[in-house]
């Protein structure tokens, strides 16, 4: 037996053939797919709905999170990098406004003010200078010799002439180093004017830039898309980048995106006032989603385990009840047809009666006039003298005195079919059993041995209920048993107050698989020899309801043998006999 055929219910392969046009009421394998179908749909229908939903916000709630946690970033280093720039401008007013423009020409003094600029902390400076309304290079502290250069037509010049304030995007110019330069204009009294010209070092913006964590990226671009600064997706300075410039905002804003590697990307970004750059903050969206993901995953795992038990537990429920329906099912069943085998029973007895009646009344014609012929030829002396013709007179008694016995079987068989407690003689209803199968045995030469001891008690029982289970199991033991077996029925004292009545035949034996099942209603081993399947369970219920026990024992091609345990006096036990669904 498979694990498969283990597991499936009763009802799996139930087929009730004389339910009719009824079918759908029987069909308890489809009671059971409805049953599953309807709670499993009651139960999970809201289950998921409310999981989607939930889903759906928490995953809401995720995305707005890490847009916040990007505005925040886009914000804190906007600040940080305007505070540089504005320091450094901040740093260049004051020079201005505390010395003269003669004082700033002088090259000793602007290398003081360098000094203590560097001293000062006011750190990224490369170099100072000054230059005059024409554009030439009046002063100059730096690693660079830039005494008396013409900027007349660069572009800071042109740019700061106009704006009072530049600050230039990042250039390698003749210094080859990565820089940006700022100039402020001052004007003087006379309606001239001068302008500082001050070149920072980009790393202190690089430093800036470098402080968020792994899958998210900081950088400076201009407003053709250049990198200022160096990025961790898209490579060194003065490369381009690799997505749209984003609308003027002076603000921080947040978007979703697709860079050209198909990468998802969450992207904020602000313009940084007075400058030329838009700062950007770049995180991949799958590194940023990682946290919701191991959520998510452990929400999903929940999910699927409420949903197996759920399951599991629907399943158990709904076959549980399917089974007690079947089970219920098969009672009825089986009360009714115990019903109508009791009936037929009584209708036989009721039969067996009137055909005895009826049959008494021509014997005992027969017999009084068959004992009148005898009493005539024994007064002619020709006629005794004759052996033949009184043989055969002799053999008509006899036969009629053959169909009495037989009559009063019948009237006893019919009479025990109404439950009365008496004193039985186990002998007696074993001969009288025997007598009515005697010429069955002679004819199929099946001989039947008896041993019952002379010293039996007597047992307080229903002799008619004894009557029913005796001829069942000789009935069985004769349909095994082939013409030339043999049957032996012996009783014996097991206890004081309980006798065994054993019947062994030689007939073709049970197999091992189907002794549990023999006394289980409906089970027959005689397909189309016209067996019911109810005689050993009928049985096994009069047992029981006695008070007694029945078992049995059988070797395949060797014989049976039923025991029957019974007590001296029956025990009124309330049971019920259509209910033995476990053997």
């Amino acid at each position: 037996m498979t694990i498969i055929d283990k597991l499936k219910p009763e009802f799996w392969d139930h087929h009730d053939v004389a339910s009719g046009p009824y079918k759908s009421l029987f069909n308890f394998r489809r009671k059971w797919k409805l049953v599953i179908l309807l709670t499993s749909s009651v139960t999970l229908i809201p289950l998921l709905f409310m999981t989607w939903l939930e889903y759906n916000i928490t995953l809401r709630a995720a995305r707005s999170e890490i847009r916040i946690q990007t505005s925040r970033s886009v914000s804190k280093i906007n600040q940080a990098v305007s505070y540089f720039l504005s320091g450094h401008k901040l740093a260049i007013d004051f020079i201005l406004e505390d010395n003269t423009y003669e004082e700033l020409q002088n090259q000793k003094r602007l290398v003081s003010i360098f000094e203590s600029l560097r001293k000062g902390g006011v750190g990224g400076f490369i170099d100072i200078g000054i230059i005059d309304a024409k554009g030439r290079q009046k002063s100059y502290v730096g690693p660079y010799n830039l005494e008396n250069a013409d900027s007349c037509n660069k572009k800071c010049f042109q740019e700061v002439t106009k704006r009072g304030v530049y600050i230039s995007e990042l250039v390698l110019g003749s210094r080859h180093l990565k820089h940006l330069v700022m100039a402020v204009k001052h004007n003087l009294s006379d309606g001239s004017f001068f302008i500082m010209m001050a070149t920072l070092d980009a790393k202190h913006i690089n430093k800036l830039l470098a402080q968020l964590e792994e899958g998210s990226d900081a950088f400076i671009v201009n407003k053709n898309g250049r990198l200022q600064t160096r990025s961790r997706f898209y490579g060194e300075v003065l490369t381009q980048m690799p997505l749209p410039i984003p609308p003027f905002s002076n603000h921080p804003k947040v978007f979703e995106t697709v860079d050209k590697q198909g990468v998802a990307l969450f992207a904020g970004y602000v313009y940084i006032p007075e400058t030329p750059f838009i700062l950007m903050v770049m995180g991949q969206k799958e590194k940023l989603m990682e946290p919701w993901d191991n959520v998510r995953l452990t929400f999903f795992v929940f999910l699927a385990a409420s949903i197996i038990i759920i399951l599991c537990v629907i399943l158990g429920l709904a076959t549980y009840l399917v089974n007690k329906i079947y089970t219920a099912d098969q009672k009825r069943i089986i009360a009714l047809h115990e019903v109508e085998y009791s009936n037929k029973l009584a209708s036989i007895g009721r039969l067996a009666s009137g055909v005895a009646h009826e049959i008494n009344n021509p014997l005992a014609i027969i017999n009084e006039k068959g004992g009148f012929i005898k009493d005539i030829f024994t007064f002619q002396q020709a006629y005794e003298q004759d052996p033949k013709l009184m043989g055969l007179v002799d053999s008509i008694l006899a036969s009629v005195k053959r169909c009495r016995d037989i009559t009063r079987h019948l009237l006893n068989f019919a009479r025990h079919m109404e439950i009365n407690v008496e004193i039985v003689n186990l002998r007696d209803v074993i001969d009288e059993i025997i007598a009515l199968l005697k010429k069955e045995a002679e004819r199929r030469c099946i001989e039947i041995v008896i041993d019952i001891p002379d010293d039996l008690p007597r047992l307080e029982s229903d002799q008619g209920n004894l009557h029913q289970i005796f001829l069942n199991i000789i009935n069985n033991a004769f349909a095994a048993l082939e013409n030339g077996g043999r049957l032996e029925i012996g009783v014996r004292r097991a206890t004081d107050d309980c006798v065994i009545v054993t019947f062994r035949d030689t007939g073709c034996g049970i197999p091992q698989e189907d002794l549990k099942n023999i006394f289980e209603p409906f089970f027959t081993t005689k397909f189309g020899q016209g067996g019911t399947g109810l005689g050993l369970s009928i049985t096994y219920g009069l047992v029981e309801e006695m008070g007694g026990k029945i078992s049995v024992t059988s070797q395949l091609n060797e014989g049976s043998c039923f025991n029957v345990r019974l007590p001296l006096k029956t025990v009124n036990k309330e049971i019920d006999n259509t209910c033995k669904l476990e053997f």
